[in-house]
C-alpha cells in the first residue's frame, strides 16, 4: 500500500483550540419554507398587473409548487391565510375537480365489477354448452351379450353348449346393423 501523510495547519489547531468549549448542535435538514408575500408586494399591487410575462411567471410558479405540494406533502407547509383569495379559489376548484374524478373512479369500479360478473357468466355457459356430452345411445343387444358371456362363464369347459346364445346375439347385432343403415 501507498504511504500517506497528514499536514495539519496552524489555523486548523487555531479554530479547534478556539471551538473547543463550544459544542456544535447537529445539523438537522431543513425543510424549505413558502416565504409569505413582503409587505411591499401588497402596497405596490400594479407591478405584477402592469407586467403579463411576471404574472404569467407568479402562476406557473404557483403551479409548480401546488404539483411538488401533491407528490410530496410534507415538503411545503399549508399556504398561509394572508395569501390572496384567487388561490383559494383555484385550490377549491381543484379540489372540486379531485372529488368528481374520485367518484368517476368508484363509478367505473362498479362498472367494472359488473362487467367481470357478467363476462364470468357468459364464459360459464359457453363452456356447459361446448363441453357437455351428447345424448348416448344405449347398446343394442346388450341383453344378449350378457346372456352369451354368462353362458360361456357357466360352460367355460364345454362351449358349444352356448350355441343358441351366440345366434341370438348375432341375429340381434345384424338387426341393430339394418336399422342403423
Amino acid at each position: 500500500m501507498g504511504d500517506y501523510t497528514i499536514s495539519i495547519s496552524s489555523k486548523l489547531i487555531n479554530r479547534l483550540t478556539s471551538d473547543e468549549g463550544k459544542q456544535k448542535p447537529k445539523k438537522t435538514k431543513k425543510q424549505p419554507t413558502i416565504k409569505p408575500p413582503a409587505q411591499e408586494e401588497h402596497s405596490q399591487p400594479s407591478k405584477l398587473s402592469e407586467s403579463p410575462a411576471l404574472q404569467a411567471a407568479a402562476d406557473i410558479g404557483r403551479q409548480l409548487q401546488q404539483q411538488q405540494q401533491q407528490q410530496n406533502p410534507f415538503l411545503f407547509p399549508p399556504p398561509l391565510p394572508s395569501q390572496s383569495a384567487s388561490v383559494n379559489a383555484e385550490l377549491e376548484a381543484i379540489r372540486s375537480v379531485i372529488q368528481e374524478s374520485e367518484q368517476a373512479v368508484e363509478r367505473m369500479q362498479k362498472k367494472e365489477a359488473e362487467m367481470v360478473q357478467e363476462l364470468t357468466k357468459r364464459a360459464k355457459e359457453l363452456h356447459e354448452k361446448e363441453f357437455k356430452l351428447p345424448n348416448q345411445k344405449p347398446m343394442p343387444c346388450l341383453a344378449e351379450k350378457d346372456a352369451c358371456l354368462e353362458c360361456y362363464r357357466e360352460h367355460s369347459k364345454e362351449p358349444l353348449k352356448c350355441a343358441q346364445a351366440v345366434k341370438l346375439f348375432c341375429d340381434c347385432a345384424r338387426r341393430a346393423q339394418q336399422h342403423m343403415n
